[in-house]
């Protein structure tokens, strides 16, 4: 005789009869109860937790910082003013009558005829503007943080890829200088450095340093085991293998990177001028408080073109120097 179990009447055995979408909406709905109730109870005790205040932590790290590293601080600001100063110098030097026909060329040179012709009528249009003085200073900021991020994040991201230990410590450094606004870092830079040039490089820099490591890492991490198998078979050094292997496998990723970090750092520039940046910021940040709508436009104009320009240079040189490598 064939025996029926019998009804589960314990709420395990309503959970068994549902499907998995259901068990998953049961439960969900279980918890929201759960939380509501217990949120309606503990409004009413008003429970509270022990003030912790971190201001003062971080107003007197900054002091102690500002006084007893005064030295390494003002070095920082001697080598960045020399380095900024002298590339605005020769950005400011050479006419637009010979800048825009370099950069057309340059333009057809690695990528096509018409971008080359695009560029050149985007450059002219900012002359037409009067805005060219103003656009090399702009650009001249962004090339000067990225030289400093190249100096910090390839080493950085070589030395990441080497060590997992070394890379697990920085991922969170790096999420958290990548998540956190903008303007939280003019806080103790302006401290730090004071106003001006100074403090506007070093926080673009700083902003635009995290996608550089990230892809500088990741590029030579993707680098075929069997291929850094076969030069190590014919005698590689660890520094041949990184120079004539690594970094020309990974160029295509590492240009990636130095693509969006150029991209974060005109994205700075804005930000930049609320701190004594010269440049198109500074054209905005003064078209906004005068409420000139035209002019702001103008400088909003130019940036975009700047910003066209970069990106599609800084893609095309990565994309020149994988199929380089490859022929």
């Amino acid at each position: 005789m064939k025996l029926t179990p019998p009804l589960p009447n314990s709420s395990i055995g309503f959970l068994n009869r549902l499907s998995p979408r259901q068990r998953k909406l049961v439960t969900l709905t279980g918890v929201g109860v759960v939380f509501v109730i217990a949120s309606t109870l503990l409004q009413s005790v008003n429970p509270t937790l022990p003030d912790i205040h971190l201001q003062d932590v971080f107003d007197k790290a900054i002091e102690w910082a500002t006084v007893e590293l005064d030295v390494f601080f003002d070095a920082i600001k001697i080598v960045v003013v020399k380095l900024l100063i002298q590339i605005e110098n020769f950005f400011l030097w050479v006419p637009w009558l010979v800048a825009i026909p370099a950069i057309g060329l340059a333009g057809y040179r690695v990528l096509s005829a018409r971008s080359g012709v695009l560029f050149m009528l985007g450059l002219a249009l900012i002359v037409s503007m009067g805005l060219w003085d103003k656009s090399m200073q702009t650009v001249a900021l962004v090339a000067t943080s990225m030289v400093l991020v190249l100096l910090v994040a390839i080493p950085t991201g070589i030395a990441a890829s080497k060590s997992d230990r070394f890379d697990g410590l920085l991922r969170p450094m790096l999420d958290a200088m990548q998540t956190t606004p903008a303007f939280v870092y003019l806080i103790p830079i302006i401290f730090l450095l004071g106003a001006g040039k100074v403090p506007a490089v070093v926080a673009t820099m700083i902003y635009a340093v995290p996608p550089a490591v990230r892809l500088t890492n990741l590029g030579l991490r993707q680098v075929s085991p069997e291929i850094k198998e076969a030069a190590r078979s014919f005698g590689a050094t660890p520094w041949q293998m990184l120079t004539k292997v690594e970094l020309p496998l990974a160029l295509k990723t590492i240009m990636a990177g130095v693509n969006q970090a150029t991209m974060m750092a005109v994205a700075m520039v804005v930000i930049a001028a609320l701190i004594g940046a010269e440049g198109l910021g500074n054209e905005v940040l003064f078209a906004m408080g005068r409420v000139r709508v035209g002019q702001g436009i103008e400088a909003g104009l130019a940036i975009l073109i700047l910003v066209v320009i970069l990106d599609r240079l800084t893609q095309a040189f990565g994309d020149k120097g994988e199929q380089t490598h490859g022929e």
